[in-house]
């Protein structure tokens, strides 16, 4: 028997779309895929006429289809915002020297300016050298704090008004989570946050990150993807297997095959919490004194990995952040 697609009761059904359990032929999830993003993008009042954006590339699929997505809702909807690319190279050889070859074709396809950074012209290390001085475990501290950073210093140097990422909305209830078992009660509220920075405190100004994705759904992320035929890197991180956001992955996925919704449950979960107390002592955002960059501490959480390499400390660092 033949199923009609639910949406336009005209075509065949291709697919059931995981966020609705809905079945969608391809025309109509193409659709109803890009007029939500441009829903989220509105509602949330993410950007301005004339705002300069930069987009955070990586070449795996989130990225890709953020690129592809955000330059045709641009066009369409007249935004009015000058795209960039902006890439870092962490310095994983076999994994990101060839997804940034991916970043490269899509500049080619989407005509935008690049500007690719790495870790070692910023840190004089490399994340193939920061493994090889602390192992396996916990590396993902380091490259995460360091890529944040270094997303801000490519911000800069373009000039840009906001960065966007390609965090989906399985991106966000992983975060969710791994903040609740990390007892992390500053971080809780903002896990799911779609845009995040602000003026701050004492007048310090931060960039803002965008997450146009946030109610994505990562399955409809790969499809729209495939279906589409873009051009992206699949292959995972060399490092992330002993990453702690790989097991609520797993944990999310597990909880999925019971409950199709979790994903999207546990966002709304977090956009109900409210803001720690205000008798509790919150973190002051300053300028670091090595970096001048903005931070929670006098010396902001890169330099201190940063100094903790260098002077070869690294493994005593995270045993005491343990």
């Amino acid at each position: 028997m033949v199923k009609y697609c639910q949406s336009c009761n005209t075509q065949k059904a291709f697919m059931v779309r995981p966020k609705t359990g809905n079945l969608i032929c391809q025309n109509c999830f193409f659709q109803a895929f890009e007029d939500e993003i441009h829903h989220t993008i509105i509602s949330t009042q993410m950007f301005k006429p004339g705002e300069k954006i930069a987009i955070a590339a990586s070449g795996g699929k989130d990225s890709t289809v953020l690129v592809h997505v955000i330059t045709l809702l641009n066009k369409k909807y007249n935004y009015g915002l000058h795209l960039y690319l902006l890439s870092i190279d962490e310095g994983i050889k076999g994994y990101r020297d060839d997804s940034l070859e991916t970043v490269k074709q899509n500049q080619i396809t989407y005509d935008l300016e690049l500007k690719i950074l790495s870790y070692k012209e910023l840190f004089n290390w490399s994340m193939d050298e920061v493994v090889a001085q602390i192992g396996l475990n916990n590396n993902c501290t380091y490259c995460g704090v360091f890529r944040r950073q270094s997303l801000d210093r490519g911000a800069i140097q373009l000039g840009v008004d906001k960065i966007i990422t390609g965090h989906n909305a399985d991106d966000m209830a992983e975060t969710f989570l791994m903040n609740l078992l990390r007892g992390d009660i500053f971080r809780l509220p903002k896990s799911t946050a779609i845009i995040t920075g602000d003026d701050g405190d004492n007048g310090i100004a931060t960039l803002p990150r965008c997450k146009p994705f946030k109610y994505t759904y990562e399955k409809e992320i790969v499809m729209y993807a495939h279906y589409k035929k873009l051009i992206y890197f699949s292959t995972e991180c060399t490092y992330s297997p002993n990453a702690f956001r790989g097991h609520v992955r797993e944990l999310i996925k597990n909880l999925e095959a019971i409950r199709p919704s979790a994903v999207i449950d546990l966002i709304h979960s977090c956009e109900q919490l409210d803001a720690p107390n205000q008798n509790q002592k919150l973190p002051q955002k300053q300028l670091c004194q090595k970096c001048n960059l903005l931070s929670s501490n006098k010396i902001c959480k890169a330099c201190t990995l940063l100094e903790s390499l260098n002077q070869g400390r690294a493994k005593q660092i995270l045993q005491i952040q343990e």
